[in-house]
């Protein structure tokens, strides 16, 4: 594996440290490379720490019925993840996997509530991470519950180009793979590929290998109405 070192800009931890505990971060820290499909950690195991992506893609899940899974949200550069298992009970009640060769900047569970205890620019983040979480995990089962697939698929697509962009050919800039679009949408992978395939016949969408570009967001923002 590739020996990565921090750039104390990248995510939330190193941006909200104040200058005078910048010496220290290095002896606090431990970047970690993940592969492709490795389990970064498991849902019901203990939390030993705090988690942010510095490289790479990360999915955000949980079992959903026999051998089946609920993707929540993806996490790209920058993003702390597990926060969820920071909770009073150190159980994570989320897993988390790699999409792709992902580094990990990982914080021992005590060092980190000790900077919280003394870092308020640190703690108010994490409080509007949390806010803004609930937030969406209210929007996503509302989605789930409500919306046909058309609307699960749509909403999922247009989540993917807000959160990751899109670039100077219009195409998002990250697109998992269709097993894991499905697992977003709460649904068969062969229900996206169908979905998917009649919007490119529809030029609602363009394609280029597994890159997807939105032509027409003013008919796939009207499925999720």
């Amino acid at each position: 594996m590739k020996k990565v070192t921090c750039d104390l800009a990248s995510c939330l931890f190193c941006t909200s440290c104040p200058d005078a505990w910048r010496d220290i971060l290095p002896a606090a820290r431990t970047m970690r490379t993940f592969r492709k499909g490795e389990e970064i950690f498991a849902e019901g195991t203990p939390v030993s720490g705090a988690y942010f992506v510095f490289e790479g893609l990360v999915k955000i899940h949980m079992a959903w019925g026999a051998q089946k899974q609920l993707i929540l949200n993806f996490a790209g550069k920058g993003e702390m993840i597990g926060f969820r298992g920071l909770a009073p009970d150190p159980v994570f009640p989320i897993s988390a996997t790699a999409l792709d060769e992902t580094v990990i900047c990982f914080v021992e569970r005590a060092f980190f509530q000790s900077m919280l205890e003394v870092n308020h620019r640190l703690t108010q983040r994490l409080l509007d991470l949390y806010a803004r979480t609930l937030q969406e995990s209210e929007k996503r089962m509302r989605t789930l519950a409500l919306m046909d697939v058309r609307g699960r698929v749509s909403d999922m697509l247009l989540m993917l180009e807000r959160k990751f962009g899109a670039d100077s050919e219009g195409f998002i800039c990250i697109i998992p793979s269709r097993q894991d679009l499905a697992a977003y949408a709460g649904t068969t992978y062969e229900t996206v590929f169908r979905t998917l395939s009649e919007w490119e016949e529809e030029k609602i969408l363009a394609f280029q290998g597994k890159r997807i570009a939105i032509l027409d967001r003013t008919r796939l923002e009207d499925y999720t109405r």
